[in-house]
């Protein structure tokens, strides 16, 4: 029977796959619909499309390696590998962030807009395709990141809205430039320089969180706090302190036990207490519960 990791693990590797295939088709098609319509700002998204291919094949190595059991120089796991290729991909994400913001401050700090080609209807058909598809992906893999609880998925995910935000400025500029106003082809990409750069933020703070033994949020804790106090033995809590180690949580609780108990009954609470958090908390790795007496 396969264990929770190894169905995470396929999972992942399904989504990542389903994203490597959607990128291949659409970076072709963009590339071909650009050229034939002569416009730059759509070959130039499909060169960000094709930088996805990239992004997940990281995404894959992040979480084959995070997957590997313990070992004698790693004993808590490989977890945190998922963390270092979520911030491997926010890295790539501000470099592609920065180039099309670059290139939009170029283009209007140039001037000479009159000199630049008027693309075709077909980019603009591209564009609105590119927008559709890559945000049906952004859900799709959002779904499974949530579901799995996987930083490096969810990291993916984002570098697709990314994709979406460059084809949504792609299609402004192009219809801008059919309108007669080339210059909106720049200003949209310094705007979307902007949203992906936040994109790549976020996902670098959340997986450093998890780097540096970030405590779990207030509401998991009350949860937890609940679940041990509603145990038979358990007359209170010295303290309860949690941290995430990649995607998943460690746990350390000290409870409060009747002090005339024998040691056999102590550890029997101390049992019951560890297994009931591993039952009801799926993402919890890790239980280490001391006894003190009353």
């Amino acid at each position: 029977m396969k264990t929770e990791e190894q169905i995470n693990e396929k999972t992942a590797m399904q989504v990542s796959m389903v994203s490597i295939l959607v990128n291949v088709a659409l970076s072709a098609g963009k590339f071909a619909a650009g050229a034939l319509a002569r416009s730059g700002a759509m070959i130039s998204d499909a060169v960000h499309s094709a930088s996805d291919v990239f992004s997940t094949f990281v995404v894959i190595v992040g979480i084959r390696l995070s997957g590997k059991k313990a070992d004698r120089d790693h004993p808590y796991g490989h977890e945190r590998m998922e963390c270092v290729a979520a911030i491997v991909l926010a890295v790539v994400l501000a470099i592609t962030g920065l180039e099309i913001g670059a290139g939009g401050m170029q283009k209007i700090l140039g001037g000479r807009y009159e000199e630049l080609a008027v693309p075709g209807a077909l980019a603009l058909a591209a564009a609105v395709c590119s927008v559709l598809v890559k945000e049906g992906m952004y859900w799709y893999t959002r779904f499974y990141a949530k579901k799995i609880k996987s930083p490096a998925l969810m990291a993916d995910a984002w570098h697709h809205r990314s994709d979406s935000l460059s084809s949504v400025g792609a299609f402004i500029g192009i219809l801008g430039a059919r309108l007669g106003f080339p210059v909106m082809d720049a200003a949209a990409s310094v705007i979307i320089c902007a949203f992906i750069l936040k994109a790549a933020y976020d996902i670098f703070q959340d997986a450093i969180d998890k780097m540096v033994d970030k405590a779990c949020d207030e509401d998991t804790e009350r949860r937890l706090t609940e679940l041990v106090m509603a145990q038979q033995g358990v007359k209170g809590i010295d303290s309860l302190r949690t941290r995430t180690f990649g995607s998943r949580v460690y746990v350390d609780v000290e409870i409060l036990a009747d002090g005339n108990l024998s040691l056999y009954e102590s550890h029997a609470i101390a049992e019951r207490v560890h297994d009931e958090i591993e039952a009801r908390f799926k993402e919890v790795k890790h239980i280490m519960v001391h006894v003190n007496p009353c």
